[in-house]
Formats: structure tokens, sequence, C-alpha cells
């Protein structure tokens, strides 16, 4: 089921808050354990068993490490349990990229197991795998299977993140408030997480979809390409998760923040310090700082970052295209690290050029279906090849979806929000959008809902990861 959705928007939602709101606190987990497996069963029934199955044994070895903690045995079943996990999310996610690779190496033909990615596996094992360390490293075991079932496939945040940790939220499980204060905030936070995914994301997303199947590539369409994905995969990710905090605290849970206006960065380390928060930290807490972190010598923590980045990408997807990308990211990490940053301070024009270009250039590696179609598309934004400067279809594209791409680029800035912000800091000002604001989002809410009738089938980027 997808947010952006009918179904979801005025069935399933509505009858699951009441449902919810009408349930005694006792009970309140219960709802949303159950309305959250009604939401994954929707799609994909048959992978409740598999999710179902890493509750299970999560649960089991929570108690048991919780148990002997401190001790070698608590330390096996840690281990034995995330081996468990990771087991699960590679047979179904890289199984048949294993065999590839393997026949390819070989020269045998192997079978591939055409095995379907169940969605949302590499969300809720990376909860899983949090919870399990958590609790080794001090954190209190949940002795409630309901409450613990519930954080791993609560709705709002399954299919698609952002990752929420079992320390950052595990007091909310047990009690939490409610407040009409934080419920309209979610409301308010959900609608603008739509309006980014159906109004922008989705109408970034047909112009790639027209630069694919168009016979007239040119080096400005492919810049427009690539520009115009950059802010398709913000507006659709970003959109995503801010419908899944929002609805987080409408059912009284504290998610973190998984972006901050990424693209005015002044580094590709200031990047990935506001894109996609909670997997950069998820990565530096259980992964880069037990392996050492940057309290070893220049050399191992260059290896520290290539195998964090190149695990990063490969989390991504089961392909080379999804490590190249993420080891393209600890390229420029380890340069900036070693001489760059100290001059990249220097210009705040020249840093934000710089930043865009290669970003751009990552996400040309990112949505390739393979590097081959990845060095033609970088080529092309070069003018390699004896590719034309500009088409007739790139200036019509770009005509037709300037307003898009205008609006785009200003959203994906803070510049709206610090407006608000100076409006709503004055009395008269605060008074005129206290007033304005439900009239504005339930106008927003009418557009998008006339958008999801009219439009097609467009689901989020992250459901394939």
């Amino acid at each position: 089921m997808l947010f952006s959705s009918i179904t979801f928007l005025y069935y399933f939602l509505p009858l699951t808050i009441a449902l919810y709101f009408l349930s005694p606190t006792c009970l309140k987990n219960t709802v949303l354990l159950l309305s959250s497996l009604l939401f994954y069963a929707w799609g994909e029934p048959k992978y409740i068993l598999l999710m179902g199955s890493s509750i299970v044994l999560g649960y089991g070895f929570g108690l048991l490490v919780e148990k002997y903690r401190g001790k070698k045995l608590g330390k096996f079943f840690c281990v034995f349990s995330i081996i468990i996990s990771l087991s699960f999310l590679v047979y179904f996610k890289y199984v048949d990229f294993f065999i590839t690779n393997f026949n390819a190496i070989t020269g045998l033909n192997l079978s591939l197991l055409k095995v379907v990615l169940p969605i949302g596996i590499s969300f809720y094992t990376f909860q899983m795998i949090s919870y399990i360390v958590d609790i080794y490293r001090g954190e209190e075991a949940q002795k409630n299977m309901i409450n613990m079932a519930a954080y791993i496939a609560m709705f709002p945040q399954l299919i698609a993140g952002p990752i929420v940790r079992y320390s950052d939220i595990a007091k909310q499980l047990e009690t939490r408030k409610h407040s009409w204060d934080m419920a309209a905030e979610g409301i308010r936070q959900f609608v603008i997480g739509l309006a980014k995914k159906v109004l922008l994301a989705n109408q970034l997303g047909e112009l790639c979809n027209v630069f694919r199947g168009s016979d007239e590539k040119s080096v400005l369409f492919y810049w427009l390409y690539a520009f115009a994905f950059g802010l398709h995969i913000y507006f659709d990710f970003s959109g995503y998760s801010d419908m899944a905090i929002g609805l987080g605290k409408i059912f009284g849970f504290h998610f973190l923040e998984n972006f901050n206006y990424p693209y005015i960065s002044a580094s590709i380390t200031e990047f990935w310090r506001r894109w996609h928060i909670s997997l950069g930290s998820w990565f530096r807490d259980y992964v880069y700082i037990p392996l050492g972190g940057n309290r070893v010598k220049k050399a191992r923590q260059f290896f520290n970052i290539l195998t964090v980045w190149m695990l990063t990408g490969f989390w991504h997807g089961a392909a080379w295209n999804f490590i190249v990308w993420g080891l393209f990211f600890a390229i420029l990490l380890m340069i900036e690290k070693v001489w760059l940053l100290k001059y990249l301070k220097k210009s705040r024009v020249f840093s934000h050029i710089y930043v865009l270009f290669f970003v751009m250039i990552s996400f040309i590696i990112f949505n390739a279906q393979d590097m081959g179609q990845a060095f033609l598309d970088i080529k092309g934004l070069l003018g390699v090849g004896g590719v034309p400067l500009v088409s007739a279809q790139a200036l019509y594209c770009l005509y037709s979806f300037f307003v898009i791409l205008f609006i785009a680029v200003i959203g994906a800035t803070p510049a709206v929000q610090y407006g608000i912000k100076i409006v709503y800091n004055r009395p008269l000002g605060r008074k005129i959008l206290d007033r304005i604001e439900p009239f504005v989002l339930m106008v927003l809410l009418l557009v998008i809902t006339a958008y999801l009738i009219d439009g097609s089938f467009n689901p989020f980027l992250y459901f394939r990861f």
C-alpha cells in the first residue's frame, strides 16, 4: 500500500487513527501492530511470515543477549542474531547477484534463483540489527512481544524508512504522550511530504522518463535529466520521510529527521550529514566506529571509509553501479579529508558548484541500469561521442517543465522555511498564518487527491531497496 494512494489516504489511515485513539492505552500498540501487518500484507501477504520470523527470532535473541550480556555467550548470541538477519537479506536481495558474478568468473552457467525482493527488508533488517546491538551495549531488552513487533513492523517507516533505532524509541514504546498540537504538527508534515511526492517528485519523474524514451539526446538534455533526477530522488525520498515522521507524531512517536536541505551543502562531507541521515548515522555507529573510525592510522581510516561506503552502495541494490556509486563517494570524502576541505571553505560559490556537480554525477551512476549506461550518460553530459549541444525535444522539455523545476529548486532550499519563520515571528503574521494554515493544507490535499485520481502509478524510489 502506498502513502500516495486513495486507499491509504481515505480508507486505511482514517480507520487506523480512529481505532487507535478509541482504544485504551494498553491496546494502542496492538492496534498499531495489526494495522501495520495489514498495511504490509496489502501488497505482499506471503512475506508477512518472513517478517514475522525475523521478529520472533529477534525477540528471543534479544532476551538471550540481555541475560548473558558481558559474557562470551552474550556476544555469541548477538553475532549469531546479526548473521541470521543478514542471511535473510543476502538471500532475498543478493543471491542472484552473487550467482551471476560467480558464473562470469568461472564460466559456469548456474541457474538464477529469481528471488523476489520483499519490500522494506533492507530497512527492517537494519532496525533488527540495531535492536540486538543496542541491547548488547546496555539497552534493556523488550519483554513485551507486541511492543517489539510494533517497533519492527510499524507501518509509517516500515517500507522505506527512516531507519528508527530501538534506543531512540524504547521508552516511547512503553509510554508516550498524545496531544492535539503534536497531531496537528504531524498532519502538517505528512501533507507537506505528500505534496513533495505527488506534486513535485512525480512530475520530475515524468521528465526523467521522457529523457529515457527520447531518440533526440543532446548535452542540454543530459544535463536537464541529471538536474531533474537529483531533485526527483530528493523530493521522492524526503517526501516519504516527512510522511513517515508526520504519521509517527500523530501516534505519539518522535522519529529523527532524515533530510536537512542537503543541496545547500558546501562539501560532500556536509552533504552526507544532511542526506538520508538515519542511514548515514546507522553505518557510522554500527560499522564505521566498531571498525576503529578515525581513531586509527590514516591508512586504516581510509580502509574503514572504503568499507563503509562500499556497503552503503551495496545496501541500495544488488548491482555494480551501486557499489561504484558508494566507492565514488568514499573517494571524494577521502580527498576532502586529506586536503580539499580547507580550500572549499575559502569559496562558498565554488564549493556549492563542486557539490552539485559531483552529486549529479553520482546520481547518474545510481540511476543507471548498469555501468555501461552510466558511462554513456556521463559521456553525454560532457558532450563526448558526437552528441549535439541542443535538441528540439530538450528545449521543449525545458520550457514545459520550467515551472516545476523552479519550484523544486526553491523547495530544496530553506528559503520558504526562513520566510515563514520571519512572518511567524511577528504577532500579526503569526495570527494570519495560524488561521490560514488549515485552509492551505486542505486545499493542498484536494489538489493532491485530484492528481492521484487522474495520475498514473508512480511508486517511491526507495521501495526497490
